[in-house]
């Protein structure tokens, strides 16, 4: 199967609580009765009403998770220690027509250039890079080709990709790369007619892992179309290479697409490998803060929105030659005219990656999954207040959680607590790593999230005679069901239904699921729990067999 890559054309706060007493301001709706919501409020901690005019209360408290659930609120802001630093600046020529640095908020965490953090390597799986780019030279650890020939970049996508992640920061060369700890390595996988083969794609994935990628760019994709299979192009091989990642603890990150493949535009579906299981789908964002409109939309797929059109960034030098009076020599706006306001999901996704890095470096410790969920649940929201007039409010189709916020996202991973990493993933589905349900009795403790880990499936040898008792006891707010699958069962997904034997009998946050195994059907069965309604959190599994 080939598929083309994406190029040009290519809620509530659920951040961890604060562990430590900290104040938030809270504004408040046009309308709303703010005594209403000051009581609602009190539960959180003291209220100060002292910026009432502005429609803005002040909290202290631990904690301020479901806050955004409460009628009238509109927005929630952690002030931290109350103080402002001025932000870094980079001085890097191009610096200014980097538009998106200042919606990303990109630099604002630190007063000045950051120094000694750890390096960081980030994998781009695209069409190459021009390795010898004096804004990237210094940055590339490891650069190779999986479709033949070397991994020189001839179409400019990986170099644009590149410049955007890792460009060298203060070097009175160009523009300014967001990952200021990124290492590059550099996977080519793009044909010399535009095209991406799925092995190529899974060797490359395999490959980073293989190098020590912590975060993996995927600025590619193919279309997803639920309704008619003869054109989704889904691979369970690059499934298993996505597996394979992030079983290795490798953030994928990867844009949602362009809609350039698809029947209409926008189109409702994210393409692969974005719309899979643990895959950060980005979408892209416009100057006025509205979300292209090419851009995919995906009620569950789409996870994060960062600026998309009119990037400006790096590009072979090579194709910068063919204008030779433009002064910028080895960046976009002295390209091709495709280049010179370049536009799609492709050029949101790097930035996410980039931010991913930053996240990393500033707390090493970090898993992929609570990397990916709080950059996720630092976002902006996107909505009519911010420029979008077509997003509600909250996580939405167009735009995720909302706009990449990388000051935000380094504050949580500095003063919060976090979640506890998810060390069963990815058991997805039947022929995946989780460990079995061993023992005659056991407790486990995991995560399910609706949109990035809707299930979890555990094997579990059952005798023939004998009785399974299975609990679950959920975060509150959450929702979830169980399953129990026969031995027969290849895949939880589309199984014919005589093959569950047993399910809970709602959803919600504690389950209950029992289980006689009849006469001559020992065998290793399969336990499905499933997150059912839009929320994320963990779960306490505990087993018995009599």
């Amino acid at each position: 199967m080939i598929r083309a890559a994406a190029f040009l054309a290519a809620a509530a706060l659920l951040a961890p609580a604060h562990a430590m007493a900290a104040r938030f301001a809270v504004g408040v709706d046009p309308g709303a009765s703010v005594p209403r919501v000051v009581a609602d409020l009190k539960t959180y901690g003291h209220v100060s009403r002292d910026l009432t005019r502005m429609r803005v209360l002040v909290v202290d408290g631990s904690s301020v998770r479901g806050v955004k659930r409460i009628g009238g609120v509109r927005w929630v802001e952690w002030l931290g220690s109350r103080r402002r630093s001025v932000a870094f600046t980079p001085t890097d020529p191009l610096a200014s027509k980097q538009w998106y640095l200042q919606q990303d908020h990109a630099f604002d965490f630190w007063p000045e250039l950051p120094l000694g953090l750890p390096d960081v390597k980030v994998a781009i799986v695209d069409s190459g890079i021009d390795s010898t780019h004096p804004d990237l030279a210094s940055r590339i650890v490891l650069a190779r080709s999986f479709v033949g020939g070397s991994a020189a970049d001839t179409q400019g996508h990986g170099t644009f990709v590149a410049g955007q992640i890792s460009a060298a920061v203060n070097n009175a060369e160009g523009i300014a790369g967001i990952g200021i700890p990124a290492q590059l390595l550099v996977a080519k996988v793009v044909r010399a007619d535009g095209t991406v083969s799925l092995e190529a794609e899974a060797n490359a994935i395999r490959w980073a892992v293989d190098q020590g990628a912590r975060v993996i760019n995927l600025s590619l994709g193919g279309l997803r179309d639920p309704k008619n299979p003869s054109r989704d192009t889904y691979s369970p091989l690059e499934a298993a290479a996505v597996d394979y990642a992030t079983a290795n603890g490798v953030l994928i990150v990867a844009a949602v697409g362009n809609s350039d493949q698809a029947p209409t535009s926008p189109w409702p579906y994210a393409s692969y490998p974005s719309a899979l299981p643990h895959v950060v789908g980005v979408s892209s964002l416009t100057q006025d803060g509205s979300v292209s409109s090419f851009s995919d939309r995906d009620l569950v797929y789409n996870d994060i929105a960062a600026p998309g059109e009119d990037i400006i960034s790096t590009l072979p030098r090579a194709m910068t030659r063919a204008n030779p009076s433009c002064l910028d020599q080895g960046y976009s706006d002295c390209g091709p005219a495709d280049f010179r306001h370049s536009q799609g999901t492709s050029f949101a996704a790097p930035q996410v990656s980039a931010a991913a890095a930053l996240l990393i470096a500033q707390r090493p410790s970090l898993s992929a999954s609570q990397t990916a969920t709080v950059l996720e649940r630092a976002a902006d929201d996107v909505n009519a207040s911010t420029g979008c007039s077509s997003c509600p409010t909250f996580r939405d189709a167009l735009s995720g959680w909302g706009r990449l916020n990388i000051a935000s996202a380094l504050t949580t991973v500095t003063k919060s607590s976090l979640p506890p990493p998810d060390r069963f993933e990815t058991n997805d589905d039947v022929a995946a790593h989780a460990p079995r349900l061993a023992g005659v009795r056991g407790s486990r403790v995991a995560t399910l999230d609706y949109w990035d880990d809707q299930t979890d499936v555990y094997p579990i040898e059952l005798t023939a005679r004998r009785r399974l008792s299975i609990s679950l006891a959920g975060d509150v707010g959450t929702s979830a069901r169980l399953r129990l699958w026969s031995p027969q069962t290849r895949s939880v997904f589309g199984a014919a239904s005589k093959l569950e034997v047993a399910r809970s009998k709602q959803f919600g946050v504690n389950q209950r699921l029992r289980y006689f195994v009849p006469a001559g059907e020992s065998g290793r069965y399969y336990l499905q729990v499933t997150m059912s309604r839009p929320d994320a959190g963990a779960y306490t599994l505990n087993w018995a067999k009599r």
